[in-house]
């Protein structure tokens, strides 16, 4: 599996591309091209075009959940596709994977809208919706793992401002996050969004769908923005007693908890730009 930063908050000290507060990752598995998380604008077509990335050849678009960083840039994408059609270039309609809940109206505070700001309805005319909390294999190796069991006491307890559904607004535990693992000879690599349903309880999570009590690498956010003390300490005791091979933590992860991370972990750098490579 190769995988590519296409956007992230940082960018790598000697790429020249742009970063903003979002994430998107460019995989590739064998002759399948997943693009996971669309960022909050345009930025993530502009850098894949920098690096000779062809967007119009996606098997897969795959959100992490349904927050405005991960999902607004589901509109320059519609974009790009149509106007591919109009001009006769070859492209493919990707399959769209989320949570269900992933497509909820969202809000937090006096922010107003914080979700997606195309429905599920409207998407349903440019993608095919694989809409399941169920994990869903996209090859051999590699599966969107569906709703995450939540087993931690320490962590995914607070709510982050309110979801609207049929019932009416209720707390949002975020209940749509999810993450992607790729089952690799050495081990597990999961690709996180933001980690709202927990780390911990995603790498668990990833373990049981897979069969793989191994963890290779961790990349994306971990959702440590100063974490409460307990969740910290207990996170930092998980990863002493799972001893990932690397962890490439990033996004929503501050500088404090990296530093705390990096005592018992092997962190790496990330930044738009990173290429990575699993066997």
């Amino acid at each position: 599996m190769k995988l590519k930063v296409l956007v992230d908050n940082n960018t790598l000290i000697d790429r020249y591309f742009r970063g903003e507060p979002g994430v998107s990752y460019f995989i590739e598995d064998g002759s399948k091209k997943i693009l996971f998380d669309v960022g909050y604008s345009d930025l993530f077509i502009e850098n894949a075009n920098k690096m000779r990335i062809n967007l119009l050849d996606l098997d897969f678009v795959v959100l992490s959940h349904g927050h405005l960083d991960h999902t607004w840039g589901l509109d320059p994408l519609v974009r790009l596709i149509t106007e591919a059609k109009i001009e006769g270039i070859d492209h493919r309609t990707p399959a769209l994977v989320a949570h269900p809940d992933a497509f909820l109206s969202r809000k937090v505070g006096g922010l107003g809208e914080i979700g997606p700001l195309l429905s599920e309805k409207e998407l349903s005319r440019h993608f095919e919706i694989v809409s399941s909390r169920e994990p869903v294999w996209l090859t051999e190796r590699l599966v969107f793992l569906g709703e995450i069991e939540r087993k931690n006491d320490f962590e995914a307890k607070s709510p982050l401002g309110k979801t609207s559904t049929e019932e009416g607004e209720e707390d949002d535990f975020l209940m749509d996050d999810s993450a992607l693992a790729y089952r690799s000879p050495e081990g597990l690599v999961i690709v996180s969004g933001c980690s709202h349903s927990g780390i911990c309880n995603i790498a668990e999570h990833a373990k049981k769908v897979c069969c793989d009590e191994r963890i290779r690498d961790i990349v994306g956010g971990l959702h440590l923005l100063d974490p409460p003390e307990r969740q910290m300490r207990d996170t930092l005791r998980y990863f002493e007693r799972m001893r990932p091979h690397e962890v490439h933590a990033c996004h929503c992860t501050d500088l404090a908890s990296k530093v705390a991370l990096a005592k018992v972990a092997n962190l790496k750098d990330v930044g738009v730009g990173l290429d990575l490579e699993y066997d």
